[in-house]
C-alpha cells in the first residue's frame, strides 16, 4: 500500500543516464529526490527547498574554482540531494577540494560523460514524482474511507490501533492521559531488565514519529509510531495524522454517551449533596464507577449562569464533559449534578490534598482560557469552590460553603478575587451578619459622618481612610500613594479625627472602622447599591 521514496541511486537507473561516473559522495546515493531542478546562477540561497537533483552545464562558473566551491558548499547547506554536471561546453575537471567536500557531506556528483538532453530528464522525473504523489493521495484516501468505515462499526479504539500496524507495519504505542501505556503488537516484559532493553531501544531510534490526540483544546492522548529498520516517510506521518483524527472522534463519542449516561444518576448525586448517603454507600458507588478510586478528600465546584435562557441555550452535556476532561487531567475525579442554571461538580480529590488548591486553580485557568470558552460558546457563569473535607460524606458541609461563595461573587463582581470560600475571609463574615441583621445600619453607625462629608463637600475623606489604614498610619506612604502633597494629608486626617473621634487609630476602634469599609464596600456592590438607596 505505500509509496516507495525516489532516491538518488534510483534515478541512476533510468534514461539518460547511461553515460555517468560518480566522483564523489558514494555513501550519499540513498538520499531522497523529491524534484529536479536546473541550475546555472551560482547565489541559490534562497531557491532551494530542500531534497532537489541539481543539473548543471557549469556556464554559472566556467572553470572558477571558488566560484564552484561556494556553489557546492550552497547546495550542501540547502539540503540539495545531489549534483549533476554535464561535462565539456563549460565544465573539464573536477577539483580535489570540491571532491573533499562533497565527501565530507556525503554529497553525490555526477558527471555527464555524453551531452544529454535537461528537458528530457525533468519531464522523465518529474512525471514520476508527480505520478508517486497522486499514488500516495490516492492510497491516503482509501485509507481514511476505510477507518470511517471503521468508526461506524468498532466498539474499542484497540482495532484502530490494530489497523494501522497492519497497514503501515510500524510498531504503534498509544497512551491517555493517566493510563498505561498499549503496544501494537503487545509487548510481553519478561522482566525488567528486558523491559529497560526495550525503552532504551525506542529511545535511541530517531525513527519515530508521534501524534498527539486533542480533545476540548487539551492534550488527552498520545499515538506513536516506531520503526527500528527503515525511515519514517511523509506518507507515514500522514497516515499517523489521519489515524490520531479518527482516534480522536472515537474517544469523543464514548465520553459523550459515557456523560450522557452519568446525567441519569442525578437524583443519586443530589442525595449527597444533602448528606444523606453513608460513607459506605459513597464508596459503593466511587468504585463502580472507577475501580482502582482510591478517594483523599473532596470538595464540590458550582458553576452558575447568569440566567435560565443562557443555561437552556447551552450544550450541557458538552460543558460537563469539557470540565471533566481538564479536572480530571488536574488529579479529580468529577460528579456533575443538574440544578436550576447551575452545574454542581462533586470534586472526588486523588492526589495529595496539599495540593489540591493550586491544581483547581490550574484547571479554572486552562477552563476559561479553552477554545470553547473564548469563542464565547459558554457564556458568562460564576465559578465557587466550597470548603475542602477530608471525609467524603461531608459533602454537604462543602456545598452550603459553595453556594455562600457564589453568593459572595453574586454580590461582588468584579470586586470578587477568588473562587475559592476559604479566601473570602471577611466577606464571609460580613454575608453572615447581613443575613440575620441590618448590616447598613451598623456600617452608618460607624462611617456615615465620612459617607456625609463626601457626598456634601465631594470630598475623598472614604479614600483617604481607606488607604490611611492600608498603609498602618504611615502618612509618609499615604500621600505617596494618594497623590497628594502631606499638608493636604494632614488636613484631610483632622477633619477624620473630627467625624469618628480623635481615637479611630486605635486597635479596636480601627480594627471596627477596617471591617465597616469592607461591609459596605460589599453593599455598595450590584444590586445591594439599590439596597442603600432604599434606606436613606
Amino acid at each position: 500500500m505505500k509509496t516507495p521514496k525516489l532516491t538518488v541511486s534510483d534515478i541512476l537507473k533510468r534514461k539518460h543516464f547511461e553515460h555517468i561516473q560518480i566522483v564523489a559522495g558514494h555513501q550519499g546515493l540513498n538520499r531522497t529526490v523529491k524534484w529536479v531542478h536546473v541550475m546555472e546562477v551560482t547565489k541559490i540561497n534562497k531557491l532551494l527547498r530542500g531534497k532537489e537533483l541539481i543539473l548543471s552545464t557549469g556556464v554559472g562558473w566556467r572553470e572558477n574554482k571558488s566560484l564552484f566551491i561556494s556553489f557546492v558548499q550552497q547546495l550542501i547547506e540547502c539540503d540539495a540531494s545531489g549534483l549533476c554536471i554535464e561535462m565539456g561546453t563549460y565544465a573539464s575537471s573536477i577539483p580535489q577540494e570540491i571532491i573533499d567536500l562533497a565527501n565530507e557531506h556525503r554529497f553525490p556528483i555526477i558527471l555527464f560523460l555524453k551531452e544529454v538532453p535537461f528537458v528530457e530528464i525533468t519531464q522523465d522525473i518529474h512525471t514520476y514524482l508527480i505520478n508517486q504523489h497522486y499514488q500516495i493521495i490516492s492510497n491516503l484516501e482509501s485509507y481514511s474511507q476505510e477507518l470511517n468505515k471503521k468508526l461506524l462499526s468498532i466498539d474499542h479504539y484497540d482495532e484502530i490501533l490494530k489497523f494501522l500496524h497492519h497497514y503501515l507495519g510500524h510498531q504503534v504505542i498509544f497512551k491517555i492521559n493517566g493510563k498505561e501505556v498499549e503496544l501494537v503488537p503487545k509487548y510481553v516484559k519478561q522482566s525488567k531488565e528486558e523491559q529497560q532493553l526495550f525503552d532504551s531501544v525506542l529511545h535511541s531510534q530517531q525513527k519515530t514519529a508521534t501524534q498527539s490526540i486533542r480533545i476540548f483544546g487539551n492534550e488527552y492522548a498520545e499515538l506513536s509510531i516506531v520503526s527500528i529498520d527503515k525511515e519514517i516517510s511523509e506518507f507515514d506521518l500522514l497516515i499517523l495524522d489521519r489515524t490520531a483524527t479518527a482516534l480522536a472522534q472515537h474517544l469523543l463519542r464514548d465520553l459523550y454517551v459515557e456523560e450522557k449516561k452519568r446525567a441519569q444518576e442525578n437524583e443519586w448525586l443530589k442525595s449527597w449533596l444533602e448528606g444523606e448517603h453513608s460513607s459506605e454507600a459513597i464508596f459503593d458507588y466511587l468504585t463502580d464507577h472507577e475501580t482502582e478510586l482510591k478517594p483523599k478528600g473532596g470538595f464540590v465546584s458550582i458553576c452558575r449562569f447568569k440566567s435560565s435562557k443562557q443555561y437552556s441555550n447551552l450544550d450541557i452535556t458538552y460543558f460537563k464533559l469539557l470540565f471533566r476532561t481538564i479536572f480530571e487531567q488536574q488529579g479529580f475525579s468529577t460528579f456533575p449534578v443538574d440544578f436550576h442554571n447551575s452545574v454542581v461538580f462533586i470534586m472526588v480529590n486523588k492526589r495529595d490534598i496539599k495540593t489540591w488548591k493550586n491544581r483547581m486553580k490550574m484547571g479554572i485557568k486552562y477552563l476559561m482560557e479553552s477554545d470553547f470558552a473564548n469563542k464565547k460558546r459558554i457564556p458568562n457563569f460564576l465559578i465557587g469552590v466550597g470548603k475542602f473535607v477530608e471525609n467524603i460524606s461531608q459533602m454537604d458541609k462543602s456545598y452550603q460553603t459553595a453556594l455562600e461563595t457564589i453568593k459572595i461573587q453574586n454580590q461582588l463582581g468584579e470586586k470578587a478575587n477568588s473562587y475559592f470560600y476559604e479566601d473570602l475571609h471577611i466577606y464571609r463574615i460580613i454575608s453572615l451578619i447581613h443575613k440575620y441583621s441590618d448590616l447598613y445600619e451598623v456600617v452608618m453607625e460607624y462611617l456615615e459622618p465620612v459617607i456625609q462629608y463626601d457626598k456634601k463637600y465631594n470630598g475623598k475623606l472614604m479614600e483617604t481612610l481607606k488607604v490611611y489604614l492600608a498603609c498602618n498610619g504611615s502618612k509618609k506612604e499615604t500621600a505617596k500613594r494618594l497623590f497628594v502633597v502631606r499638608q493636604t494629608l494632614y488636613h484631610r486626617i483632622q477633619k477624620l479625627e473630627k467625624l469618628l473621634g480623635d481615637d479611630f487609630m486605635n486597635p479596636e476602634k480601627r480594627l471596627a472602622i477596617e471591617f465597616m469599609i469592607k461591609a459596605y464596600e460589599y453593599l455598595m456592590s450590584n444590586d445591594e447599591s439599590q439596597y442603600v438607596q432604599n434606606h436613606k
